[in-house]
């Protein structure tokens, strides 16, 4: 049946920013396609836990912002479940900034955590699916700053525009191994990155404007695109960005 495609029952998917948004949102999708989640969160992720239940979900509190961290988190799950064979690099932040008054602390904040950390844990990652000989599953969270230069937020921008990138790079190298890289670039969404566009009454409605959908998207419109890249059904799709977005980009 084409719906057992979609099936994730007997699968571990890592997932980071697990405790709020989005990657809240895909931790849940994957539990409900029968996965085991290790969500990675800076603070605790005490309410996925409670949506999931403790028995499919583990969680591991490591700050992003270092490499460092990348073998303990690894480590941790490979100890709770055994193996991994999805990641998703969901966490990120954002500075908003006039691009002539950005730092270089911050400018080097965004980077460390969208891309850097991303790399290195992915590369971790993909020498465990190796090692398991089946292959696995990297979607990376990319965003409309991917395709787009935005306002305010050269880091950001710099950071999305390279994990696109980095999706093909990695797809090219890793398909051999039955690796797919993939990525998913979300629209406009009602999360905590965008709480300060939401407020700007003026910013908001010139957004809103703009979306064919006519609303801000949320978590649980991403679980869809989430769960097929991670699963069979996605076997031959290997380096593509996949913008869900309302129709932004179609604009």
């Amino acid at each position: 049946m084409i719906l057992d495609l979609f099936g994730l029952q007997g699968k571990v998917a890592l997932v980071t920013g697990s405790n709020t948004g989005v990657g809240q949102g895909v931790c849940r999708a994957y539990a409900e396609a029968g996965a085991k989640v290790v969500g990675v969160s800076r603070r605790p992720s005490t309410e996925t836990e409670e949506i999931i239940g403790s028995d499919s979900f583990y969680n591991v509190i490591a700050d992003l912002s270092s490499c460092g961290v990348v073998p303990e988190v690894v480590e941790k799950a490979l100890a709770r479940f055994g193996r991994i064979d999805i990641l998703v690099n969901n966490a990120g932040i954002i500075k908003r900034c006039d691009s002539i008054d950005v730092s270089e602390e911050d400018w080097d904040s965004v980077l460390n955590v969208n891309l850097k950390t991303v790399f290195f844990l992915t590369q971790a990652v993909a020498k465990q699916f190796v090692k398991q000989g089946q292959g696995g599953k990297v979607i990376n969270i990319a965003s409309m700053l991917s395709y787009q230069g935005g306002i305010r937020v050269p880091s950001y921008t710099a950071s999305k525009s390279a994990i696109k990138g980095l999706t093909m790079a990695l797809a090219n190298e890793w398909a051999k191994y039955g690796i797919n890289v993939n990525a998913i670039a979300p629209g406009y969404m009602a999360t905590n990155n965008t709480e300060q566009l939401r407020k700007d009454g003026e910013r908001s409605a010139d957004i809103l404007a703009r979306i064919p959908a006519g609303r801000w998207g949320t978590p649980a419109d991403l679980e869809g695109a989430a769960v097929y890249l991670a699963s069979a059904a996605s076997d031959y799709v290997n380096g593509f960005t996949l913008a869900v977005d309302g129709g932004w980009l179609g604009r």
